[in-house]
């Protein structure tokens, strides 16, 4: 573990897509983990389907790390309508789930949300016309908010925020791009560009995006999709320096 004040090697990946008949998928990875990383960072559809079965195989998994475990929850984690359980299993095998409390490490600080989607740009839907519609708007800027929330509370001079929807198109370029509007939301970023703590910004969820980008403030954003990272590195997490 580094000492408050040094850098710290932060791991992360997104989009395990755990399912039912797996087998000990990332027992060997998270230990590997263990050896090279400070903290482990977890960025959503951590299960295919949301189903609890599928979250108990990774609570077993996650029991072999050996250095914090903390994340978010994706799309896919919803599937099943039951969310709350899924992150209760996690955390009662030793995740931080972030969602509404901010977190410390060695003095770096994290906040995470799963995020929404929304588009960017001028293809940001407008909170304008049908209550359905402003419903949608509502819960983008829900999330924004509970991430806002979070980068409040942190006193450290550096902090991570841990997403599973894109802030930025840079890294989700790659991706067709009449989805992009479903990969995440510009909203995401405006909460993170107000704060000089946050030092960089992982989400997944854009399985055919870029690696990196950057907020309109500079902020680095990677995308840590593992199907994005592998081609990249031959290992399905990154490594990154706070």
């Amino acid at each position: 573990m580094a000492s408050e004040g040094k850098p710290l090697r932060v791991a992360a990946i997104g989009d395990l897509h755990v399912q039912e008949d797996s087998v000990a998928p990332y027992r060997e990875l998270f230990i590997e983990v263990s050896s090279h990383a400070d903290v482990l960072l977890l960025c959503g559809d951590l299960t295919n389907f949301g189903k609890t079965t599928e979250a108990e195989i990774l609570a077993e998994d996650i029991k072999s790390c050996t250095i914090p475990v903390l994340g978010v929850l994706g799309n896919h984690d919803y599937e099943c309508g039951q969310p709350e359980e899924v992150a209760r299993i996690l955390h009662e095998a030793g995740m931080i789930v972030l969602d509404e409390q901010a977190h410390e490490i060695d003095g770096v600080g994290f906040a995470g949300v799963k995020g929404f989607l929304g588009g960017y740009g001028r293809g940001e839907l407008a909170p304008f016309g049908e209550p359905i519609i402003k419903a949608f708007v509502d819960e983008a800027m829900k999330e924004a908010r509970k991430l806002e929330n979070q980068l409040r509370q942190l006193r450290t001079e550096r902090s991570v925020a841990v997403l599973h929807y894109s802030p930025i198109t840079g890294t989700i370029e790659g991706e067709p791009p009449e989805i992009f509007q479903y990969l995440g939301s510009q909203r995401l970023a405006e909460p993170i560009d107000r704060f000089e703590h946050v030092k960089a910004v992982v989400h997944g969820h854009a399985h055919h995006g870029t690696y990196e980008g950057r907020t309109p403030r500079g902020i680095p954003v990677y995308n840590v999709a593992q199907f994005v990272v592998k081609p990249l590195f031959g290992r399905p997490y990154a490594l990154i320096e706070v």
